[in-house]
């Protein structure tokens, strides 16, 4: 799996500099947008929402909140409790947990919801405020909306003094994130093989939680950029130009495998012991690939994912089930379905058995029991999953352009088979190609997909000449 990825344009930066509200939450930049005053009247609305959703509840309501290492991530946990507590919902502090983690805790505690305070694999001058409800899956599309109508209309059911709510702190997260995830493998086989583990965390959430998981596998750990200051020690997404150091220390140390977390740790992406960067595509494929060796069930991913799922699971004789772009939308298919595996292509595993929540520290074990099961290297693995070329790219598009574009594509590609629940993917004989608005951003995604460079330029080129067609 080739993958490449081109840079965002000066339009796109101009663009970015907005205040974000979207069914994946809030996402902005501390200092210009992003205010803890913003945060304290978006947890309101959020916990006026939960209010509502739950108005038979005769008990009080709790919302669990985490957050990654970001140097501003104190406050804005401080800011959003502040905005569920002004309307009488308890606040559980989790601390600095990974989001996976939250996810776990809210069901583990019976909260009506949850928080973490991250903007994932954005620089850290982004922060962002994630909501989770009482499933652990991000509200749907009409509760998103709804949320961030009462924020706008600054529509909050605030309390008095005495029915305020109350803030308590729960640091076991780890431990019970830890027990979940070693309930999926065979913790013994795994300890046979002492696997040599080089752990990248970006001074994330993930380094703590991560290495007590491997010591706890009997694995042989390195970890670099492990403290958790959220000075990034590179640029946080887990891309092959970001991880060129994790690369090179797999081969300084030869060790087996190297894994790297973005900073909320639900994304892993993975390096062989070559030192060769094999991408985030190939985490769902080879928990994919591990899961169907002993279970027979479907797999749900999103609409941008490579074929190699598809690959996987047809040799396996099971269906991929394909969804809108975002985790919620994967759990939710996987719910539906009963799916055994899913996940997204940015390096996202997710299992029910664990949580509906994209999960890295679920992509790591699964890989390792792969590995310890069939006493092959990770880059054997990946040689016999095979691969395609794919290019990953984003430009700017206002909301009428892209309809413009989306529509200017579907004549385009009038010969190819068309899926518009997400934008537009369209598959052809040799490949795909996804074009779509970003949910977190003011930008179109455009992925495509193909058995060789050659044949995925010809779409990419064809896709130009719209964008040129409709923004000159």
């Amino acid at each position: 799996m080739l993958v490449a990825r081109w840079g965002t344009t000066k339009r796109a930066l101009a663009m970015a500099e907005q205040l974000i509200i979207s069914i994946s939450g809030m996402r902005g930049i501390i200092g210009e947008n992003l205010t803890a005053s913003i945060a304290t009247e978006y947890g309101s609305a959020f916990g006026t929402f939960l209010k509502k959703r739950h108005a038979g509840k005769k008990e009080k309501l709790s919302v669990c909140i985490g957050r990654d290492s970001r140097p501003s991530g104190k406050m804005l946990k401080s800011a959003v409790t502040e905005g569920l507590c002004k309307v009488g919902i308890d606040v559980i502090d989790l601390g600095l947990v990974t989001t996976p983690g939250v996810g776990i805790m809210v069901r583990e505690l019976g909260c009506s919801g949850g928080v973490v305070v991250t903007a994932s694999h954005n620089p850290a001058r982004y922060n962002g405020i994630k909501l989770l409800l009482d499933n652990s899956i991000a509200p749907p599309p009409d509760a998103a909306e709804q949320i961030k109508q009462y924020f706008y209309d600054k529509h909050f059911a605030l309390v008095d003094s005495h029915d305020c709510g109350q803030v308590t702190s729960n640091e076991k997260t780890d431990n019970v994130h830890i027990a979940k995830v070693l309930t999926i493998v065979d913790k013994e086989l795994i300890g046979e093989r002492k696997f040599k583990v080089l752990l990248d965390s970006v001074n994330g959430a993930g380094g703590r939680v991560t290495k007590k998981l491997l010591a706890e596998l009997g694995c042989v750990v390195f970890a670099i950029n492990d403290e958790p200051t959220g000075v990034f020690a590179h640029a946080p997404e887990p891309t092959a130009e970001n991880l060129t150091g994790l690369c090179e220390a797999v081969k300084t140390r030869q060790v087996e495998i190297g894994f790297a977390q973005d900073p909320d740790a639900d994304r892993l992406a993975i390096v062989d012991e070559t030192g060769n960067y094999i991408g985030e595509e190939y985490t769902l494929a080879l928990a994919a690939k591990f899961i169907f060796r002993r279970k027979t069930g479907k797999a749900a991913t999103n609409l941008s994912t490579s074929r190699m799922l598809d690959d996987i699971a047809q040799e396996a004789g099971v269906q991929v089930v394909r969804t809108p772009v975002g985790e919620a939308n994967v759990a939710k298919a996987m719910l539906e379905h009963n799916c055994i595996i899913g996940g997204e292509g940015n390096g996202g595993v997710i299992d029910l058995r664990v949580s509906p929540i994209r999960d890295s520290l679920v992509g790591i074990v699964l890989v390792l029991q792969l590995m310890a099961e069939t006493a092959k290297t990770i880059s054997e693995l990946v040689s016999e999953i095979g691969g395609y070329y794919m290019s990953k790219d984003k430009f700017a598009a206002g909301k009428s352009e892209a309809g413009q574009i989306l529509d200017l594509a579907k004549e385009t590609f009038d010969d190819a088979e068309l899926d518009t629940t997400d934008g537009c993917r369209f598959d052809f004989d040799d490949g795909w190609l996804h074009l779509r608005a970003s949910n977190t951003e003011p930008v179109m995604r455009l992925i495509v997909e193909a058995k060789d460079k050659p044949a995925a330029q010809k779409y990419i080129d064809a896709v130009s000449n719209v964008r040129r067609k409709i923004l000159g």
